[in-house]
């Protein structure tokens, strides 16, 4: 994985530190990095790293920044981060977040506004744990949260709540979504008005345990393809009228090189890890999302929803955190980013939401952006 280096007014000790996907996968590595940032801060007072972007808020922690705009204003529906003290493992089990706060701000660079609890884990009926990454979207007069949370099986499954708000309070339907497999749900509303959900998420995400069609907890270590085998792809399914089912059977999203053949397995670089998105421009899908273990946002293209999506290149290089997770929206005639590092705590696990702008070249390739 790459490292970046603190100013060396820092101690030596900060060499290390954690980057880039939503949940986690840590090494002792990656662990020895959260520490050397949290004794940075301490033995310096403040954090000299220079950053893109400041965090959108600092009283409580949030990641995983789902953006959409409704009647106008800029409405953002993150993960809350909060500390647990437990041990950091490779599924992810630290991230053990209770529940949704939901921000608003009119604009890019104004005020943000925190309108507190919209969704608790206590209020849905068929959850055990882990409310990871949502997303919301707004048709039929209704606002709908979408939502990740391991069932009382420990199966991540994908549930939604409706409000008649966009900050909520959100009522969660009984049961999850019927055929809803993994995490990072990403709701995606096409110029015809037809909605998709993009889905999944490789190694604390489940998504390899599905590659049968049925889900296999039995050895999840040796569930992933091997390095030389088809990568495993997100998944997608149109959503019925009233956005609380699929109108379809979910299909396995394909992404390709430039050769026409699906990405590697071993291709880390390149190959789907969690945290897709789907937005369009000049009528072309652009599917984004996290490589994972190696901290990239890249980014592939489509003249369907459904793919198969071709690989087209790295958008924004690691950022500090192991995990890496973002949305991106159009607003008053630019295009902006909204992702997550740790610059206030410095752990993988307490993250902070931040927005950039994102540039396009006249061709439609996205700009690389350096957080």
């Amino acid at each position: 994985m790459s490292h970046f280096l603190l100013k060396p007014t820092l101690p030596a000790l900060a060499v290390l530190a954690l980057l880039g996907a939503c949940q986690s996968n840590p090494s002792s590595t990656e662990s020895a990095a959260s520490k050397a940032a949290d004794a940075n801060r301490e033995a310096a007072g403040t954090n000299d790293k220079k950053y893109l972007s400041e965090p959108l808020i600092k009283e409580i922690y949030t990641a995983d920044p789902s953006a959409h705009i409704f009647n106008g204003k800029i409405y953002i529906y993150p993960s809350h981060d909060i500390e647990t003290g437990m041990p950091e493992n490779d599924n992810g089990d630290h991230f053990a977040m209770r529940d949704y706060h939901i921000l608003s701000m009119d604009s890019i660079g104004g005020k943000v506004t925190d309108h507190g609890v919209a969704l608790d884990i206590k209020d849905i009926p068929w959850a055990g744990r882990q409310l990871w990454a949502p997303d919301a979207a707004f048709k039929n007069g209704t606002y709908y949260l979408y939502f990740p949370v391991k069932d009382k099986q420990d199966i991540f499954r994908i549930g939604v709540a409706t409000s008649k708000s966009p900050t909520g309070p959100f009522k969660a339907e009984p049961k999850p979504i019927a055929g809803s497999l993994s995490i990072d749900p990403a709701v995606f509303t096409d110029t015809d008005g037809s909605t998709y959900m993009y889905m999944g998420g490789i190694w604390g995400g489940q998504l390899q345990r599905w590659r049968t069609g049925k889900y296999d907890g039995s050895k999840p270590k040796e569930q992933e393809p091997a390095a030389n085998e088809p990568s495993v792809g997100p998944r997608v399914a149109k959503l019925s009228k009233d956005m609380l089912s699929f109108a379809e059977p979910v299909k396995e999203v394909k992404i390709l090189d430039q050769d026409g053949k699906v990405l590697l397995s071993g291709d880390n670089q390149r190959r789907f890890f969690e945290g897709a998105w789907m937005h369009k421009y000049n009528g072309k899908y652009y599917l984004t999302y996290s490589t994972g273990d190696t901290h990239l946002l890249v980014y592939a293209t489509s003249n369907s929803p459904y793919g198969p999506f071709t690989y087209q290149g790295v958008f924004m290089n690691p950022v500090e955190g192991w995990t890496t997770h973002h949305s991106i929206i159009e607003k008053d005639g630019k295009w902006y980013l909204f992702y997550h590092d740790t610059q206030l705590s410095g752990k993988t696990w307490l993250r902070n939401v931040k927005v950039t702008e994102l540039k396009r070249n006249v061709d439609g390739s996205l700009q690389t952006i350096t957080p």
